[in-house]
């Protein structure tokens, strides 16, 4: 996929209304350390109007509701610990591409995506700029576009991103009222009694020699169905999607990677939204980090013997138990194990699991219908992660993201996991 990116200087889009400058406190959530990092991704759309009008529609849109949203236009703290509501804005980058985005798939084959030409680069010639939120909008001949979005998760977690952007979509449409009104309340949880930060060392991780490879394996809604349906009329109550793909992964993969028999632990780690679990309730307009990891351990030789069934179960049943694991490390009773919930092992034997189809991303709307995809960026090449999404429109159905196995394990993987979904 060969086509030429020529990018602007990029310039930063501030609140296009008065906006208060004060200082506001992250909640307990906010300020774990392995949140500092940024999330990237890529959002493709087909023409709201002519060449230039993506550009020109959404940094309007974006300065409109970056009123609402004041502290996205402002700064981290150094601590990590506050944002400064200074008003400068977010980075925005205007680009062109060489080609109309019909002619290549609209980059429905993401294995040849030339994501650095996409995605806005960091204004690294001045070192005093550092925005929470930097967007790319990169036309196509054909009017097209591509948002190249890169978001400090320290400030919102996926669901929060997507409510921001369908603010800013909202805007552009001219919805009045707006659907969402925005609420900052980070101050849902009680602080932490646990010693300063400072005290506690950092968690031990060798980077490992290994290096992963990127797979995506589509899935057609009537083979979810299907299996679903033979499972639950088999012995299953119920069976989410979720469910049934995280099961199927977790139990494949490690019949793909297991060589020998040697007994070792495998955990399969995914985000539970925690929104419903916060007395009193959080306001509908909250777009903070609310989520809690649950983890799920058991031995390789265990898990490669398992059925579909059983691996369902052992899911359901560490989603039973989240809210009882949540209100522990609230009232911190879970300080008293020696595992910190939100720094799992890092390594192969550990898959992080997030499901990508509920937060909202693909219900964003610019003038011309949502997204024919969005495209999660990969990472890390060490940390084994698997992302579970729509397939691009029209399809319907799942596609699973990963970079979770070496290259050697990745078609006994893709085989394993597309005969298991095969109508039976």
């Amino acid at each position: 996929m060969l086509f030429g990116v020529t990018k602007s200087n990029g310039r930063l889009i501030a609140p296009c209304g008065l906006t208060p400058s004060n200082t506001l406190d992250l909640s307990r959530i906010d300020k774990i350390p392995v949140l500092r990092c940024k999330a990237q991704t890529l959002h493709v759309f087909e023409p709201i109007g002519p060449h230039g009008t993506a550009w020109s529609t959404i940094r309007e849109a974006l300065s409109k509701a970056l009123v609402l949203y004041y502290p996205l236009a402002g700064r981290l703290s150094s601590d990590g610990s506050t944002i400064d509501c200074t008003g400068d804005g977010v980075w925005f980058v205007e680009a062109s591409a060489t080609c109309s985005l019909h002619a290549i798939g609209y980059l429905k084959d993401v294995t040849s995506i030339p994501f650095d030409d996409l995605l806005p680069s960091h204004p690294l010639e001045n070192q005093d700029i550092d925005p929470l939120v930097l967007m790319q909008i990169t036309e196509f001949e054909d009017g097209a576009f591509v948002m190249g979005l890169t978001f400090s998760h320290t400030i919102c977690d996926g669901l929060g991103a997507a409510q921001f952007l369908n603010t800013i979509s909202e805007f552009a449409r001219g919805v009045d009222p707006l659907t969402i009104t925005p609420s900052w309340h980070r101050n849902f949880l009680p602080p932490p009694q646990l010693p300063n930060p400072t005290t506690v060392p950092p968690p031990n991780f060798t980077l490992p020699d290994y290096h992963l490879a990127h797979a995506n394996i589509d899935i057609p809604l009537d083979h979810i169905t299907q299996l679903k349906n033979k499972l639950i009329t088999e012995s299953l109550n119920h069976c989410s999607t979720f469910e049934l793909i995280s099961a199927i992964l977790w139990r494949n993969r490690t019949r793909a990677i297991k060589s020998g028999p040697e007994t070792k632990p495998m955990k399969l780690v995914f985000f539970a939204n925690c929104r419903p679990l916060v007395a009193p309730p959080l306001p509908k307009g909250f777009y903070g980090n609310c989520f809690f990891p649950v983890t799920i351990t058991t031995s390789n030789n265990t898990l490669s013997q398992a059925s579909i069934v059983e691996v369902v179960r052992m899911i359901q049943a560490a989603k039973a138990r989240l809210p009882e694991e949540f209100a522990d490390w609230v009232t911190e009773k879970s300080g008293q194990k020696s595992d910190d919930p939100f720094a799992p092992p890092l390594g192969y034997d550990t898959l992080f699991v997030s499901e990508w189809g509920r937060l909202g991303f693909n219900q964003v709307d610019y003038g011309n219908g949502p997204p024919v995809h969005v495209v999660p960026v990969q990472g890390s090449v060490v940390i084994p992660v698997a992302i579970i999404g729509s397939l691009p429109r029209p399809s319907k159905g799942v596609r699973l993201m990963t970079w979770c196995v070496e290259n050697q394990h990745l078609q006994p993987l893709v085989h394993s996991i597309t005969t298991t979904m095969l109508p039976h």
